[in-house]
């Protein structure tokens, strides 16, 4: 798999047949190796294990309805109290972080409602506040911690 841009971490690959599997520590099973879930994968352990996002408020792939359509966000990281924090659009190496990305991140946002969008293939990585309110979005320097997201929310 390709090298990326975020710390390594110890993980688990199986071979089943022409597949590779990888174990998902938060689906608790193994799931297909492509190198988008490559990235996932190295998304969610760095959320957990260095900027603290508790993993039992960590979701991939859950489904959400937008235009009466059937959509799916790569990984969304919760509040506390249960609320969206931060929306997580994952891309495999190869492909670009492109305006058509962030647009397509930002129309699934307007559903969910998450205070912060990370855009990332695992090489580039493109981190915003969102304001609902102004209409407008920040860019940030670097992915906020679990704590630093919710201080800049209240």
């Amino acid at each position: 798999m390709h090298v990326l841009n975020l710390p390594p971490f110890e993980y688990k690959v199986t071979q089943l047949g022409p597949n590779q599997l990888i174990w998902d520590v938060l689906r608790r099973k193994n799931v297909v190796l492509t190198p988008e879930e490559w990235v996932r994968q190295h998304v969610v352990h760095y959320l957990a294990d260095h900027l603290s996002y508790p993993k039992g408020l960590l979701t991939l792939e859950r489904g959400h309805a937008y235009n009466q359509r059937q959509k799916r966000t790569d990984l969304c990281a919760f509040g506390p109290e249960g609320k969206p924090l931060l929306l997580v659009e994952c891309k495999a190496p190869k492909v670009p972080i492109t305006a058509a990305v962030a647009h397509q991140a930002a129309t699934y946002n307007q559903t969910i409602g998450a205070p912060f969008l990370l855009l990332t293939n695992g090489l580039q990585h493109f981190c915003w506040r969102v304001d609902f309110e102004q209409r407008r979005n920040e860019q940030l320097h670097e992915i906020p911690s679990y704590e630093q997201a919710l201080a800049l929310i209240n």
